[in-house]
């Protein structure tokens, strides 16, 4: 499991889940050809799917069609049960940006099935997480995510249907969180493969970038 370390403090967090929001912006519901969600949609990617930014993207063989998402990621710093979302920004320890990958070929025929569908987001390093840092989560940001140098994903955080504080208070209710779980908050539009040896490039304003690589191995 990896440990987080939170920038320019002492402070070492331990992840026990990661919570992931889906079809967080209006945009990227609209490619996937799924209605906008009423109220926040959640899934949970394992704490074993998380690397830092010194890891590399393993791109497994059951899946030829692996998909970039870049999203800013929420890191808890203390208990937090029925919040609300004051209480929720109150118990934020930092922020990253960070990558939900998704095997999309295995995910679509899941759906067709009627089956879950986290096989397809909880492979071993399908959660790249960047340096986290102590930051505004309430803050207006500019996201975006570039592959090989061509830009591929870009938005504002402000473009979220659900934002921050009522993301964390949401899903309060439904699962405690803990020190060091991690809240995926949604991709914009322009999701799309990533093959071996690409770099991906992503940035969130004021925040430190994620660079990494894909690589297949087996």
């Amino acid at each position: 499991m990896e440990e987080l370390r939170i920038q320019g403090t002492g402070v070492v967090l331990r992840p026990g889940k990661l919570v992931c929001v889906g079809r967080n912006y209006a945009a990227h519901a609209r490619e996937m050809k799924s209605d906008v969600p009423a109220e926040p949609m959640l899934f949970l990617k394992p704490a074993s799917s998380l690397i830092g930014p010194r890891g590399q993207i393993q791109l497994p063989p059951e899946s030829q069609d692996v998909h970039h998402e870049v999203e800013l990621v929420v890191i808890l710093g203390r208990h937090l049960r029925c919040a609300s979302p004051d209480e929720a920004l109150g118990a934020i320890a930092g922020l990253a940006v960070g990558l939900d990958l998704t095997a999309r070929d295995i995910q679509q025929r899941a759906k067709e099935k009627g089956h879950p569908w986290s096989v397809s987001k909880g492979f071993d390093t399908f959660a790249p997480l960047g340096p986290i840092v102590e930051a505004d989560a309430g803050q207006p940001r500019r996201i975006s995510l570039k592959v090989n140098g061509e830009l591929k994903q870009e938005a504002m955080t402000s473009d979220m249907l659900f934002p921050v504080a009522d993301l964390l208070a949401y899903v309060s209710g439904i699962f405690t969180l803990e020190p060091g779980d991690l809240l995926f908050t949604g991709t914009p539009e322009g999701v799309g493969p990533i093959r071996n040896g690409d770099v991906l490039l992503a940035e969130i304003e004021g925040l430190p970038p994620l660079e990494i690589t894909a690589v297949r191995t087996r």
